[in-house]
């Protein structure tokens, strides 16, 4: 088969490096827009559960990926000046820097002999209409979907919380949350380790904070300043490092999660962020695209084109409804952190935990807590009472 992957994201060089392995003679070209070596963002994160599922489909690449990837097993959560707490948690995390993941990513796909040609745009289809699949893995805004946007049926959902992406020279030690109060309301941040050197920081808040404080005005030296000053107790006097926009000022947006009523059209594909989007404060977006690959991998590889791209979108879209459902409530919860955060901050950080939660939003949140803990408990109780029977059935 003869396949042009347009996007060399973690989606497209990760499908094509599954291709080759599954058949060495497929012929595949990834067409990457922008120069070799050249990316955007810090660091990305994935679970000790993606790590298990990519040893078993490509050891090569997953025991580099693994080696030099930064992990924490718990949660550290700073309430203001009311509280840090440690949370120990069941998952191991682990935080990889976007370059070096693409790096690892190419330099597998090259050795399996997949061609890259870097600083090539595809536009259109008709540039690659030579191969029998188009893999469309060029992102959020791909530009093959948005021109057949009507075929896939293309909505975009706007989130209400301006939020900025950025670097720090200070490494966490866990996962860490810090809310902050300001005169203007909430602040919060959530950070990550990436690397020996690097952790992300992520600030957010609801839009009225974000005028009241002046970020939306700010020049990005003097938002950095502000962000570090509202951080201090987590970044210990190390800066925040941005990424400018054109016209000098910090690149606040606003999350767009997007979905397609459809995810191919005769002989092209979406797969990633340009198929679908899920709110990073799950931190899914990576290994749903890494996931993507390895669905449309094992579908080609097991019928001809047609009703294999129709297996790849109905079992795939059936795979990740969890991760979408959980990002989208997820996203809600932070949009609401007033109703939650004068809660003691035991029970505002378990609620945060719990933020996936369907009847969360729908329930006063002290009675949803004293309901949650009644349940942990009655659990148990079963849980002890199924060990004594099946004790006293074995004697």
């Amino acid at each position: 088969m003869k396949v042009a992957c347009v996007g060399g994201g973690p989606a497209g060089l990760y499908f094509s490096i599954l291709m080759k392995r599954v058949d060495p003679s497929h012929d595949i070209t990834v067409y990457e827009r922008n120069p070799a070596g050249s990316t955007y963002g810090w660091g990305v994160t994935y679970w000790d559960e993606l790590l298990g599922y990519l040893l078993d489909v490509d050891p090569g690449s997953a025991g580099a990926i693994s080696e030099v990837s930064a992990r924490w097993d718990s949660w550290v959560v700073h309430v203001h000046d009311r509280a840090t707490v440690t949370v120990e948690h069941a998952d191991e995390g682990f935080g990889i820097g976007r370059h070096r993941l693409l790096g690892i990513l190419t330099e597998r796909a090259e050795a399996l002999g997949v061609r890259i040609e870097y600083e090539r745009e595809i536009t259109s289809q008709e540039e690659v209409s030579d191969a029998d699949l188009v893999v469309a893995g060029d992102g959020v805004n791909s530009v093959l979907r948005e021109q057949h946007a009507e075929h896939f049926g293309t909505e975009v959902h706007v989130g209400r919380n301006p939020y900025i992406w950025l670097g720090t020279t200070k490494v966490l030690d866990s996962f860490t949350f810090a809310f902050t109060e300001t005169e203007h309301g909430w602040i919060w941040c959530y950070g990550y380790p990436y690397s020996d050197g690097h952790s992300t920081c992520i600030a957010e808040c609801s839009p009225e904070t974000w005028r009241g404080l002046g970020l939306d005005r700010m020049t990005e030296a003097d938002s950095l300043g502000l962000l570090e000053k509202l951080f201090a107790e987590v970044l210990e006097g190390h800066p925040l490092i941005g990424r400018p926009q054109a016209g000098g000022g910090p690149q606040w947006l606003r999350f767009r999660t997007l979905t397609n009523r459809t995810w191919f059209r005769d002989n092209l594909v979406l797969i990633g962020d340009a198929a679908h989007t899920t709110h990073f404060s799950v931190g899914a977006g990576t290994a749903l695209a890494l996931g993507d690959a390895a669905f449309l991998v094992e579908a080609l590889h097991g019928d001809t084109l047609a009703p294999a791209l129709a297996r790849y979108e109905r079992e795939r879209k059936s795979a990740i409804r969890p991760s979408q459902r959980a990002a989208r409530r997820s996203a809600r919860w932070y949009e609401n952190v007033p109703r939650y955060i004068d809660l003691p901050p035991g029970t505002f950080i378990e609620l945060l935990n719990q933020r996936h939660s369907a009847l969360l939003p729908h329930l006063p949140p002290r009675l949803y807590h004293g309901l949650s803990q009644a349940a942990g408990r009655l659990s148990g109780l079963a849980a002890g009472l199924t060990r004594t029977g099946r004790s006293s059935g074995s004697m």
